[in-house]
C-alpha cells in the first residue's frame, strides 16, 4: 500500500445519518483485514486518485502496509494513522509524508471508504491530524495537494481550515498522466512555532 501522496475523492456532501464519532490511532497488528475490506469496497472512488487502492488490491498489501508503518514511524519518514469510529471499524487512512526535516514541512493525505461519504469523517481526521503534527512533531508547514478535478478532496480541504495557495500545473501523475493541481496548506499557529513538540520535551525529562 502507497503512502498518502495526494488527497483522495471522500465527499462531504451532507448525509442525513448521525454524525460520526471520529478519532485516528497507529496501525495496529490486527488492522490488515479492516483494512482491506474498506479499501475494497472503496476501489471505484479512491483508485482514480490514490493507485494503491486498486482492483488487484489484496489483503497481503494491507498486511504489509500495517508492518511498514510501524518501522516509518521510528524512522520519523511517515506518520500514519487509522481512522476508527467507537467500535474500532477502520473508516479509511491519513497520513503525514514525504517529511522534508530541513524545512520542518509534510504532506497530508486522507481517504474515507466509500459507506462513510458525506460524514464528516475526514474533516474530523484531517483537523485531529493537524493538532497531532503541531503538538507532537517539529513540523510548520502542512501541505494538502488535490488533482484539480477531485473536488470532493477539495471541500475537505476547505472544510479543515485549509488555505488555498493557487493552482500548480502538471503537480501529480495519476495512472501515467500529467494533473493540475490545488495546494492548499495548513501553519502551525505562530505562538508556537518556536517550541519544541511534546515528544521531544518528554524525551529531555526523561533523559534528565
Amino acid at each position: 500500500m502507497a503512502g498518502f501522496a495526494r488527497s483522495d475523492s471522500t465527499s462531504e456532501a451532507p448525509d442525513p445519518r448521525p454524525a460520526r464519532v471520529v478519532r485516528i490511532r497507529k496501525y495496529e497488528s490486527g488492522d490488515a483485514e479492516g483494512l482491506f475490506e474498506a479499501a475494497s469496497e472503496s476501489i471505484e472512488h479512491v483508485f482514480p486518485w490514490l493507485e494503491w487502492c486498486h482492483p488487484g488490491y489484496r489483503l497481503q498489501q494491507a498486511s504489509e502496509w500495517v508492518k511498514r508503518c510501524d518501522s516509518l514511524w521510528k524512522d520519523g519518514r511517515e506518520y500514519n494513522f487509522a481512522i476508527v469510529d467507537g467500535s474500532n471499524r477502520i473508516l479509511g487512512g491519513c497520513g503525514l509524508n514525504q517529511i522534508r526535516h530541513e524545512h520542518r514541512l509534510a504532506n497530508l493525505g486522507y481517504w474515507v471508504r466509500r459507506s462513510e461519504i458525506g460524514r464528516g469523517v475526514a474533516t474530523a481526521a484531517v483537523q485531529e491530524l493537524t493538532r497531532f503534527a503541531f503538538s507532537e512533531t517539529n513540523l510548520i508547514r502542512l501541505e494538502i495537494v488535490v488533482a484539480v478535478a477531485n473536488e470532493a478532496s477539495q471541500r475537505v480541504a476547505n472544510k479543515a481550515g485549509a488555505v488555498r495557495e493557487g493552482v500548480l500545473a502538471a503537480r501529480l501523475l495519476l495512472h501515467g498522466k500529467p494533473h493540475d493541481a490545488v495546494l492548499y496548506a495548513l501553519l502551525r499557529p505562530k505562538r508556537s512555532a518556536h517550541r519544541e513538540p511534546n515528544e521531544n520535551r518528554s524525551r529531555k525529562e526523561t533523559d534528565s
